[in-house]
């Protein structure tokens, strides 16, 4: 997602001076360890839209696009992640599910986030909002804002029929602009879809499968928006690419998650049921940067690992002993091959949890200590 290594915790090493029109959209798996759990920002960030000077702004929609779109306007929020490892603001886009603030949003939007903002386009106020659950496997995450009431809401427990050549919209914060969000036309193009989403520079891929395909223009800052029918019915939440982060399908169309698949993930994450798929909570932090592939063990070559990059300080890795050059081989008892393979055992951890890490030395020599992990970055 970035030139920079990629890290599996913390997100990166040291990453250079963000060009300014550098946009990081969905998925970017920026094995920040999402899990920075533990260290492990390694989680699959995807970012939408990381702020620059502002584009040109786009067509002004049709009447025939804003009065469907209008029907939802108020129920939508306009997400800004503050990326503290990256040094760096995303953009999407959000669907209210309750009046007190539930919301829902694609993870890419709000992965490696130190700190959360919405906007709720309906009253124009803005909250903090904490994390409370996500399923990266999905690309779901659930928001809930601080000390809200009363907001207007969208429809996304019903799951309308859906046909190919059906005229839809799609509605988001497009390039991260903010206010009332655009509107883009187009109609369905395929259902029951599967994409590759890809970091290019990390080499990890994520797949999404049962997507609805359109030929909307969907833009940066578009992701976690709902699609909408032409009678105003929310049918999808829309999932948009970027430079950085690519999808791999055999067409440059855009896809959108279903209602049907998004709805029931968001009420089992609102509810607190943890799966092997959904985190709930906030995101355990290790504090290591790794190497995206994995790494051979000296002394073991039948054996590998999760190359260590860096470090950063002050975190339960540093105070582990864990250096630059060293192998994780396991924590907690579970083997550790890769990066993404680190991400998917501290994806099981919290905040405040211990457990054994196992690492070797460049010279072969075997490791171990006990690691309290603490908060890191979201998703």
């Amino acid at each position: 997602m970035h030139d920079e290594l990629l890290t599996a915790d913390s997100g990166r090493l040291e990453p250079p001076p963000m060009p300014q029109r550098r946009y990081h959209r969905i998925l970017a798996i920026v094995i920040t360890l999402a899990v920075v759990a533990a260290a492990v920002l390694v989680s699959v960030v995807v970012y939408d839209a990381v702020r620059g000077p502002a584009r040109p702004a786009a067509p002004p929609t049709s009447p025939s696009v804003s009065s469907p779109a209008a029907r939802v306007d108020p129920g939508l929020v306009d997400v800004t992640a503050t990326l503290g490892y990256q040094q760096a603001i995303s953009a999407g886009t959000g669907m209210v599910l309750n009046p007190s603030g539930r919301v829902i949003t694609n993870n890419h939007v709000i992965e490696g986030a130190t700190s959360i903002a919405v906007t709720d386009v309906g009253s124009h106020r803005t909250y903090q909002a904490a994390v409370v659950g996500y399923d990266q496997s999905q690309d779901i995450a659930v928001l809930q804002l601080a000390a809200a009431s009363g907001l207007k809401t969208v429809p996304l427990g019903r799951s309308p029929v859906v046909t190919v050549g059906e005229k839809v919209f799609a509605l988001g914060n497009a390039e991260g602009q903010g206010g009332t969000p655009a509107a883009a036309a187009g109609t369905v193009t395929a259902l029951g879809q599967s994409i590759t989403a890809t970091d290019q520079f990390a080499g990890i891929s994520e797949q999404l499968t049962g997507l609805i395909q359109t030929d909307v223009p969907l833009q940066p800052g578009d992701s976690g928006g709902p699609l909408v029918g032409p009678a105003g019915q929310v049918i999808g939440m829309n999932t948009a690419g970027s430079s950085q982060f690519q999808i791999s399908s055999g067409t440059a169309e855009a896809f959108a998650i279903p209602a049907s698949q998004a709805a029931p993930i968001a009420a089992a994450i609102a509810a607190g049921r943890v799966s092997a798929a959904v985190h709930i909570g906030a995101t355990a932090f290790l504090g290591v940067q790794v190497v995206p592939y994995g790494v051979q063990v000296p002394g073991n070559p039948a054996s590998a690992g999760a190359g260590v990059a860096g470090i950063t300080a002050g975190t339960p890795a540093a105070g582990a002993g864990v250096v630059p050059g060293d192998i994780i081989v396991s924590i907690g008892g579970h083997e550790v091959t890769s990066a993404m393979s680190l991400r998917s055992v501290m994806d099981g951890y919290h905040p405040g949890d211990t457990a054994s890490l196992h690492w070797v030395d460049p010279a072969g020599q075997a490791h171990a200590a006990a690691v309290v992990f603490t908060a890191g970055p979201a998703g």
